[in-house]
């Protein structure tokens, strides 16, 4: 199976880099109600912006099952909090910076009588990412990351794993993103040696951005560690409704395994919607 991985990462770094040599441009244009994002503005954000940021998507979101009739223990508050602490100063040689980040998802039966809160996965890591600019323009960036995942329990509920992992994404156009990550895993939690087989061993991803940034429309691909062709699927849609709010309206739809680490091998279909909170520039996966 590591054989495998090695190669999927090989394919998938090379696509990147087939993708980087095309011609992209990152500059929005004016256009009336356009957000203008140009590569000095990156370059800033990246070399001299805040120590202490967002770094994926913050959200609150509530919602059913999708499929089985909706009760109070499939229909649940879902949140995630995610923050990333820069270390260095400035840009590390070859542009690159190091970085400590930090995801914690939730999930929350309100309905239930005592609002038990049903999983908590903790999720820090640590990783060096190189912006990518090409003709003045920014294009994308790499990333390589060591990350743990558990969900602080013991005995027989406990879920634990880690893994190095390589990612990438790249601006294609001024609307439209494209991303994929690759991981080498150990799984050490002692019951959950087959996590891989639901969580996954790789994604890729497409993001659409409107013209003016206030609508942005994504869907993630995770494929699972089988034979066959079979993903955990995550499409999601968000809406600034005004230009002064920090927040977003959203709804995500999640279908597949591994929403959880506590029940990652029982397949989850869930339409939940809320809000999002999202990093100032780009978000990570």
């Amino acid at each position: 199976m590591t054989n495998m991985v090695v190669k999927t990462a090989k394919y998938i770094v090379l696509a990147v880099f087939i993708l980087l040599s095309i011609p992209v441009n990152a500059q929005i244009h004016n256009k009336e109600y356009s957000v203008q994002i140009d590569a000095d503005s990156v370059r800033r954000e990246f070399d001299k912006g805040p120590y202490f940021t967002l770094y994926k998507d913050n959200y609150f979101i509530f919602g059913p099952s999708i499929g089985p009739k909706a009760t109070k223990e499939n229909t649940n508050v879902k949140f995630q909090i995610s923050v990333r602490q820069k270390l260095t100063k400035s840009t590390l040689p070859g542009g690159t910076y190091l970085y400590l980040c930090y995801t914690q998802k939730v999930f929350w039966n309100i309905l239930e009588k005592s609002l038990p809160m049903t999983d908590l996965n903790f999720n820090p890591g640590i990783g060096l990412a190189k912006p990518v600019f090409k003709n003045g323009k920014y294009i994308g960036k790499f990333i390589l990351q060591l990350e743990h995942e558990s969900n602080g329990r013991d005995s027989i509920e406990s879920r634990s794993w880690n893994r190095l992992s390589l990612g990438g994404d790249v601006l294609i156009t001024n609307n439209f993103l494209v991303h994929a990550k690759v991981w080498i895993p150990y799984v050490d939690g002692e019951h959950n040696k087959d996590l891989l087989k639901y969580v996954g061993i790789m994604q890729a991803g497409v993001e659409l951005t409107s013209n003016d940034r206030r609508w942005k429309g994504s869907l993630l691909l995770t494929k699972r560690k089988t034979w066959r062709l079979d993903f955990n699927t995550v499409a999601e849609i968000s809406w600034q409704f005004s230009r002064n709010a920090d927040w977003n309206l959203f709804v995500q739809y999640y279908n597949g395994y591994g929403e959880g680490l506590l029940d990652y091998n029982k397949f989850s279909s869930h339409l939940r919607a809320g809000v999002v909170i999202r990093p100032k520039l780009f978000s990570n996966y």
